[in-house]
Parts: structure tokens; C-alpha cells; sequence
């Protein structure tokens, strides 16, 4: 079975965000399990693609409308990631640095697709499968089918996973011009609210479309940036796949960028040690509970709200708990969470930015794990940090919902509350400040957490299953 993954981003060659880890992992288990997986990213002019060897294997020219742009395809020669690496180059528009925000974005991820699917047509490539991660890869689904120039393989099932229905990539008519020959009486499969909408066209083109948990799937119908009427008309082709985590990337047992390795027998002391690196790091007390936050600063995830409610419990537990934050994002909450910094230099310290030797080791060092989300489609980070024995405190939303079970119930082994409120999170942290001085049952709960399975061995078998579905229908 041939599976052609499309993405913005993939880990470790180009990441921003959770997209990376998922479109990093997926393909590499579903090799193991016995696919032909494959991944095709535009080019970026980064580490990765620096350090490692790769070789041309086709180039040719497409259409942007009246612009014609040659274009190359990249294969990674040794297939590091454990799964075929290609990259699309078109020098001038896709062979940056930066992922995202260039004003000319919407030209680079046509021009993106286009590349591909002529490529794939040209060499007379039949894919069993193509797998279209959120809207950079949304227009595909509707060229196959609605396009001359790809008529050959109009009948290649597509599946779209939408990581983030927040985002859509909608831009103007004036620029249907970019996109090949198309059957005009299918145009309206492209425009919502009077604009062109490749996450909202690829929703009703594509054989299923699949989100990142079965929480976010039905939270959609009620937030999606103005698709709410979209899912709740084509929910019945929707599936929520929750998604996994790479667990040999993330094992604290073998995991490089610790400073001290552990299992489940000897968490207590393998967090200690790395607990003990971070607070030299950052100037902190070992001896109180460690919690950190790890993210984009930015309203979805409900940073905004972190330094007040921080600064209002410290005011009465100053002391008594350390608290780390990394990320960056929006300028007024960086800022925010600096002058928290100041005003509590001996309980709380910020790192501005992302470092992934970093966030491995307050993963690992840290007690507990705070992410107060207002939107959350799967999330990542708590999964880490269950495999690394540190307790997740998470708003009860999207596949945090699904992927955490409150303490204080049956089975339980994180902190979970309703609201992305000052009020819910600080009752959260004196929760997780009464359970740390139970030490026992923490060390208990900690076993029960790395111990649960959240490998992309279970997702990406989900997935096996829903290609065959697709491909059984198509033959039929």
C-alpha cells in the first residue's frame, strides 16, 4: 500500500508545532506495520535539510497562473527518518527558511500541491493513498477530482486529517487564476463565505476526513472559525483518531537530552536529578513541587490567563512551589510573564523561546504539567509528559479531555478542570500541591502514568484500517 503524506511541517526537518510530531511519527510506524509511507514537504532551507545527503529525482515546471515556475523534487538518500523523505523546491518562492508568514504564503502552498500532483502524474504514480494534513494540502482532494489535468488519478481516495480547524487558508477569488483547468460547475465545492476554502473544500472532496481526537470531531460543530454549519452537515464522514507520540524519541530511559535517565522503578530518583538541573538553570528551590508550562504563548492555549493566576497564588504560596514557562508568542504575554518573573524571582522563571533540549528536561524534571487550553485538538504535551511521570493539569477540552482522567476518579492519574479561568487554575495548583505532599500515592499514580500506552503503534493501526476501508470501497 502507497501512502503519500502531504505537510507543512514534519519533525525533524521543519517544525512549529504539534503538526510536526505527528506527520514525523505516522509514517515511520505505518513502514514498521508493513506500508510504503512516504512524506512530501516544501522545501526549506534548514539544519536538517543541510546536514543530510539527498538527490534529485525529477524537475519539471507547473502553472501559477500566468507564471511559470520550475520546480524540483528531493529524495533524502538514506532514509533517516525511517520512512521516504521528498521535497518540493521552486527557487524564489519555496526554498526559505521559515515555515510560515510570508506575505506571498497562499502562492506557496498552491504552487506546493501543484508540484506534487504533477509530479506524481507525470511518472505515472498510483498512489493507493493520499493523506492531506490541515488546509496547506486542502485544495488536493478537489483537483483530483474536479481538475482535467489530474483525471488519471481522480479515483485515488484521499483522507484529510485536520490538526487545527482554526486555520483554514481562505483567500479571494481573484486568485482561482493560480489553480489549473477546472470543472467551473464543481466551483462551489471550493468557497465558503465567499472566498476559497481549502480546509472547508477538503472536508466535502475527500474520501473521509479525520480529526485528532473523537473530543475535538464534535467540538468542531460548535468552534471552528465559521465552519460550524460545514461539520454538522458532513459529520457523518468525520472519524476522531486520537493521535500518538514517537516513544522512542520520548523515553525517558534511553532519552539523551536528560540528565539522568529513568523507568517506572526508578522514577523518584530520575526525576530528582533532572529536577535538580532545572532548578540550577533557572535558580529555584528543589525541594518543592515543580510546576512548568510548555507552549505557544498565545490565546488558544490560554497563556494569556497564566501570570495572573501565577502571581495570585503565589501571593499566598510563595515559597511553597516553583513554577517554569517556555514559549513565545504574543508580545503582551511574554511580557506579562516577565514581570511575573520579577515580582517572584525566587519561585517562578521564564524562558522566551523554544528549546528542545529544554522541554525534554522540564518534561522531565517537573512534577506537573500545566495546560490550561481553551482549544485543543489532540495535544501532544501531555502525552510527554505521562510518559515521562509528570502529571498533566489540563482543561477538560478536545483530546485533552480524551487523553486525561482526573485523579480523583476511577483510574485516574491527572488534574483536570472546566475552565480557562484565573479561578479554575489556581484551584488546580492547590490540588496538585495537597496530592505532592502525599507522597506515596504520587509516586503510585506516576507508576500508573508511564505505564499507559499512547504509541502511534495503536493510532497509526487505526489509520491501516481506515485505508483499507477507502481502497476496498473504491475497488468495489
Amino acid at each position: 500500500m502507497r501512502i503519500y503524506h502531504l505537510s507543512a511541517e514534519c519533525y525533524p526537518v521543519a517544525k512549529v508545532g504539534g503538526l510536526a510530531d505527528v506527520v514525523g511519527a505516522l509514517p515511520k510506524y505505518q513502514v514498521r506495520a508493513g506500508l510504503d509511507a512516504a512524506v512530501v514537504l516544501p522545501f526549506y532551507n534548514r539544519k536538517f535539510v543541510q546536514e543530510n545527503l539527498f538527490d534529485l529525482v525529477f524537475q519539471s515546471a507547473t502553472l501559477l497562473g500566468t507564471r511559470r515556475l520550475y520546480f524540483e523534487v528531493w529524495k533524502e538518500r538514506n532514509n533517516v527518518l525511517g520512512f521516504e523523505l521528498f521535497l518540493i523546491k521552486i527557487p524564489g518562492l519555496i526554498d526559505r527558511e521559515e515555515v510560515y508568514c510570508y506575505p506571498d504564503e497562499n502562492e506557496q502552498f498552491i504552487a506546493y500541491q501543484l508540484s506534487f500532483l504533477d509530479w506524481i502524474s507525470y511518472t505515472g504514480q498510483s498512489p493507493d493513498i493520499i493523506h492531506c494534513h490541515d488546509h496547506h494540502s486542502g485544495l488536493v482532494p478537489f483537483l483530483l477530482k474536479y481538475s482535467s489535468l489530474y483525471k488519471r488519478l481522480a479515483k485515488t481516495p484521499t483522507v484529510f486529517t485536520i490538526h487545527n480547524g482554526q486555520y483554514h487558508g481562505a483567500f479571494g477569488w481573484d486568485k482561482v487564476s493560480y489553480l489549473p483547468e477546472i470543472d467551473l460547475t464543481k466551483a462551489g465545492l471550493l468557497d465558503w463565505s465567499g472566498g476559497i476554502n481549502p480546509l472547508a473544500s477538503a472536508v466535502r472532496c475527500c474520501a473521509k476526513y479525520t480529526t485528532v481526537s473523537p473530543s475535538y470531531l464534535l467540538e468542531l460543530e460548535v468552534s471552528s472559525n465559521g465552519l460550524e454549519q460545514l461539520f454538522k452537515m458532513e459529520k457523518a464522514r468525520g472519524i476522531g483518531i486520537v493521535n500518538g507520540i514517537d516513544t522512542e524519541v520520548w523515553d525517558p530511559a534511553t532519552d539523551t537530552m536528560l540528565k539522568g535517565n529513568y523507568n517506572t522503578a526508578t522514577a523518584a530518583t530520575g526525576k530528582e536529578a533532572n529536577k535538580q538541573a532545572i532548578c540550577d538553570r533557572f535558580n529555584l528551590e528543589p525541594d518543592r513541587p515543580l510546576i512548568s508550562f510548555i507552549g505557544r504563548l498565545v490565546y488558544e492555549k490560554g497563556a494569556d490567563v497564566l501570570a495572573q493566576a501565577i502571581a495570585d497564588s503565589l501571593k499566598t504560596l510563595s515559597g511553597q512551589v516553583n513554577f517554569v514557562l517556555l514559549g513565545a508568542g504574543e508580545a503582551e504575554t511574554e511580557h506579562a510573564l516577565q514581570e511575573l518573573k520579577e515580582q517572584f524571582p525566587d519561585d517562578c522563571n521564564v524562558f522566551i523561546g523554544y528549546n528542545e533540549e529544554l522541554a525534554h528536561l522540564v518534561y522531565a524534571g517537573s512534577d506537573f504539567l500545566l495546560m490550561p487550553s481553551r482549544v485543543e485538538p489532540c495535544g501532544l504535551n501531555q502525552l510527554y509528559a505521562l510518559r515521562y511521570g509528570t502529571m498533566p493539569m489540563v482543561r477538560s477540552t478536545g483530546g485533552l479531555k480524551d487523553t486525561v482522567i482526573d485523579f480523583g476518579d476511577k483510574g485516574g492519574y491527572g488534574i483536570r478542570y472546566d475552565q480557562t479561568s484565573v479561578a479554575d487554575i489556581e484551584y488546580a495548583i492547590s490540588r496538585a500541591l495537597v496530592l505532592y505532599k502525599n507522597n506515596k500515592q504520587l509516586q503510585q499514580l506516576r507508576k500508573r502514568m508511564m505505564e499507559l500506552d499512547f504509541s502511534w503503534d495503536v493510532s497509526a493501526k487505526q489509520y491501516i484500517d481506515l485505508y483499507k476501508s477507502l481502497i476496498t470501497t473504491t475497488t468495489l
